[in-house]
């Protein structure tokens, strides 16, 4: 299992918009791409110096070639919408991890 982690620092002053969009628009979107089997969103707690709220959006996919297939044929265009909406109000870092083992409490 590979998690695509996007971590998004977003100024308060478009915060509630991109909050919308995010919630409404972009998840499901990215969901309905077929790439992806599911999306976590936490907050950040830790205030950062530069203000603003962070939160990082965790997507789910079987394997590490199927994240590429979504960045050879989706990336661009999913990129390109936030962009466009809330340009310099939002900084954003990609991370790729490997889920090697999860462990619960029985």
């Amino acid at each position: 299992m590979i998690i695509y982690n996007v971590t998004i620092n977003i100024d308060d002053s478009v915060h509630d918009q991109w909050l919308t969009w995010i919630h409404e628009k972009h998840i499901p979107e990215m969901l309905q791409l077929g790439k992806f089997t599911e999306a976590k969103m936490v907050k950040v707690l830790v205030e950062e110096e530069m203000g603003g709220a962070t939160y990082s959006i965790q997507f789910l996919t079987e394997s590490k070639a199927m994240l590429e297939r979504y960045y050879n044929e989706d990336a661009p265009r999913m990129r390109e919408e936030g962009l466009k909406l809330f340009g310099d109000k939002m900084l954003a870092f990609r991370t790729e991890l490997e889920l090697l083992k999860q462990y619960t409490l029985s």
